[in-house]
């Protein structure tokens, strides 16, 4: 297996990983400090969550070529941190499926992906991936710095990848 694939199954269960920890604090703030407003790229940590879960469903879409396109879009949010956790957990195991299934040569292969009014574009699996992964770790670091300002202290979340420096729970993501 070549260090790309590898290390882009390994992203798939750090990201499982890391959503995990995220939502096992966010289930335990009240549903008043998760609908609050804050400062962050989206108004709240509910927002930025349901951002999350849309943009996993969109890209997850593409990748497999099911034809949804932006019509992920217009599933209603979620209101609560359970359902959310809920939905999410489901979508980063298909997600980690997904990456478990590709092959050497389904990395450089294109993908369609619906872009609204700038039309639908073309980009290759592997790419879609990592960019798919950064916008994670993009958004979850700002519900992390919100949560800062709850009663739950915001959980660490980069304690994957090395063997000395493992969380527990990152073993059934490895």
């Amino acid at each position: 297996m070549s260090t790309a694939l590898q290390h882009l199954r390994l992203m798939a269960g750090n990201n499982a990983y890391a959503n995990e920890r995220l939502y096992q604090a966010c289930c335990r703030i009240s549903q008043a400090e998760f609908k609050a407003e804050r400062t962050g790229f989206f108004p709240s940590i509910r927002e930025t969550l349901n951002h999350n879960w849309e943009v996993d469903r969109y890209y997850l879409d593409a990748l497999r070529e099911d034809g949804k396109g932006l019509a992920v879009y217009e599933t209603p949010h979620l209101q609560t941190a359970e359902e959310l956790r809920s939905a999410q957990t489901w979508q980063d195991q298909q997600l980690v499926l997904f990456c478990d299934g590709l092959s050497e040569t389904d990395l450089d292969r294109s993908v369609a992906q619906d872009r609204g009014n700038n039309g639908v574009m073309r980009e290759t699996i592997g790419n879609t991936l990592l960019h798919l992964f950064q916008h994670q770790i993009h958004h979850r670091g700002q519900v992390h710095a919100m949560l800062a300002g709850t009663g739950v202290a915001p959980p660490q979340l980069d304690e994957f990848f090395l063997e000395f420096d493992r969380h527990s729970a990152a073993e059934k993501h490895m």
